[in-house]
C-alpha cells in the first residue's frame, strides 16, 4: 500500500487467487448493480504467477487492451532488467495494487509518481497480463542476432505468411514483444498497458495497439457463447479450461517439441489477426443467406443440420437444392477440426469499433487471438483454407497480423521468460 493509502488493493482489503464481495458502484459510466455475478467479476483477482501465464485459459474477461512493442535498446542487460521490472509491476497490478511501491500519490512531490493514477479506487477487475515474444526479438530484419538469443529462437516463431486476401497494414502488424491485458473494466486494462509502457520508456516503443470489447469466445464451460458483430455466436467449439487433455494436445508446447526452445515448454503461441468486417454490406443480406454463409442459425447457434448449439454439424446431410444443408463454403465447415486433422485452437478474440473509415463506414470487426501449440499445424492451415474457400471472406478484410511465443508461467522469484536468458 502506498504511504498515502491510495493503493487499489488497500481500498479493497484481502488477497488470494480470487477476491469477491466488493460493492458495485463506480463512476465514469460503469455499471451500478447489486447482482452477485457482476460484482464478483469486478472484484476478481487472478494470480500472476503459476505454471502457465494467466490470460489464456482464464475465463475470458469483457475488455482487452493489446499492445505490440519494438525493443529500442541494443543492450541485453537492459532487456532483462525491463522484463524483471515488468514482472514486478504486473504482479502488483493484477493484485489490484499500484504499478510501483510508492504508487500514484505516495512519492515525492519533486518526482513523477510510479503509477499514473487512473485506477485509484478501482477493484482488480479480473485483470490478467500476458506477455509474448516476437520473432524480431531474436533476429532483426537482416537476420542479425540482436541479444545473443538467435540459437534459442523456436522454429515455429516466424512471421505469419501473407494469406490470400490479406490487406495488411504494417503499422498494425508484427512486434518484438506483446502485452495482452484483459479485465472486466476497460480502465483497468488500459491502466496496465499504460504503466508497463511507461516503465519501458527508452527501451521499448509501442508499434501498434488495439482496444477490444465484448469477448467473442468462451474459455470456460462456465461462460455462455458470446456473439460477434455479425450477430452470430462465435467460438462454439473453442478449447475450454476444463479440457486438460485437449489443452495439452492443442495449446501447451511440449518439452520435446523443439530442442532449441526447451525454455518454451509449458508456454504457447499467440496468433493475432485484426479482421475488419464490412458491417454495412453484411447488414443488407437476407437472414437465410447470412445463416448459409456461417452454417449455423443466428438465433440459437445450432448447425443448420439440426440440434442445439453444441450438436456436431452433419456435413453430409442432403439439402433441397442438390447439395448439402451446410454448404461446401460455409464457415463452420471450412474451419472445422475434421477438415484439419483434428487441429483445435483456444480462441480469445474481441470485438472492436475504431471509429469510421475514409468512406464513412465503421472501422469495426474482430480482433482475433488464438493460442496454439504449433502454428504450422494448428493455425496456418486453417487460415489458408478460410482465405481460399470461406464464403465469409466476401465480408472480411485482414488488416493486421502477428505471431508471438508466450513463455510458460512465472514461478516465485522468477521473471517473465527467465529460462530464455539462462
Amino acid at each position: 500500500m502506498s504511504p498515502a493509502g491510495f493503493s487499489r488493493r488497500g481500498l479493497l482489503g484481502g488477497s488470494g487467487a480470487l477476491l469477491v464481495g466488493v460493492a458495485g458502484g463506480f463512476a465514469g459510466g460503469r455499471a451500478v448493480t447489486s447482482g452477485d455475478a457482476e460484482t464478483a467479476a469486478e472484484a476478481a483477482s487472478y494470480a500472476f504467477r503459476g505454471e502457465h501465464q494467466a490470460g489464456i485459459v482464464t475465463p475470458a474477461q469483457d475488455r482487452l487492451h493489446f499492445a505490440a512493442l519494438d525493443v529500442t535498446t541494443d543492450s541485453r542487460e537492459e532487456l532483462v532488467a525491463l522484463l524483471q521490472e515488468w514482472t514486478e509491476a504486473a504482479e502488483r497490478m493484477t493484485r489490484g495494487e499500484d504499478a510501483g511501491p510508492e504508487g500514484a500519490v505516495g512519492g515525492s512531490y519533486l518526482l513523477p509518481p510510479d503509477d499514473t493514477g487512473e485506477a485509484i479506487g478501482l477493484p482488480p477487475g479480473g485483470l490478467t497480463i500476458t506477455f509474448g515474444l516476437g520473432p524480431g526479438l531474436f533476429r532483426d530484419a537482416e537476420g542479425r542476432d540482436r541479444f545473443g538469443l538467435a540459437d534459442r529462437q523456436p522454429e515455429a516463431l516466424r512471421d505469419l505468411p501473407h494469406f490470400p486476401g490479406d490487406v495488411l497494414d504494417p503499422r498494425r502488424s508484427g512486434g518484438d514483444l506483446c502485452i495482452q491485458a484483459c479485465a472486466q473494466d476497460p480502465q483497468v486494462a488500459v491502466h496496465a498497458v499504460r504503466n508497463l509502457v511507461r516503465i519501458g520508456f527508452g527501451r521499448v516503443s509501442v508499434r501498434w495497439s488495439q482496444l477490444g470489447f465484448g469477448r467473442t469466445s468462451s474459455t470456460s464451460t462456465s461462460q455462455a457463447t458470446p456473439r460477434n458483430l455479425f450477430g452470430f455466436k462465435d467460438g462454439t467449439a473453442n478449447v475450454k479450461a476444463e479440457e486438460p487433455e485437449a489443452l495439452a494436445e492443442h495449446v501447451w508446447v511440449g518439452p520435446g517439441d523443439d530442442p532449441a526452445a526447451g525454455w518454451l515448454a509449458g508456454g504457447t503461441y499467440l496468433a493475432a489477426r485484426r479482421t475488419n468486417m464490412t458491417i454495412e454490406v453484411w447488414d443488407r443480406q437476407p437472414l437465410g443467406e447470412q445463416e448459409a454463409f456461417i452454417g449455423r442459425t443466428k438465433g440459437t447457434g445450432a448447425p443448420l443440420s439440426g440440434g442445439s448449439e453444441h450438436t456436431e454439424p452433419d456435413f453430409e446431410m442432403p439439402g433441397s437444392n442438390g447439395t448439402t444443408v451446410i454448404a461446401p463454403d460455409a464457415h463452420v465447415r471450412v474451419v472445422h477440426p475434421d477438415a484439419h486433422g483434428g487441429a483445435r485452437m483456444l480462441r480469445r478474440g474481441y470485438n472492436f469499433v475504431d471509429g469510421s473509415d475514409d468512406l464513412g463506414g465503421l472501422d469495426a470487426g474482430l480482433f482475433f487471438i488464438a493460442f496454439v501449440r504449433d502454428p504450422a499445424t494448428g493455425f496456418i492451415p486453417v487460415q489458408n483454407a478460410m482465405a481460399k474457400n470461406d464464403a465469409l471472406m466476401e465480408y472480411l478484410r485482414f488488416t493486421g497480423s502477428a505471431l508471438f511465443a508466450v513463455p510458460p508461467g512465472v514461478g516465485e522469484g522468477e521473471f517473465v521468460a527467465q529460462a530464455l536468458f539462462a
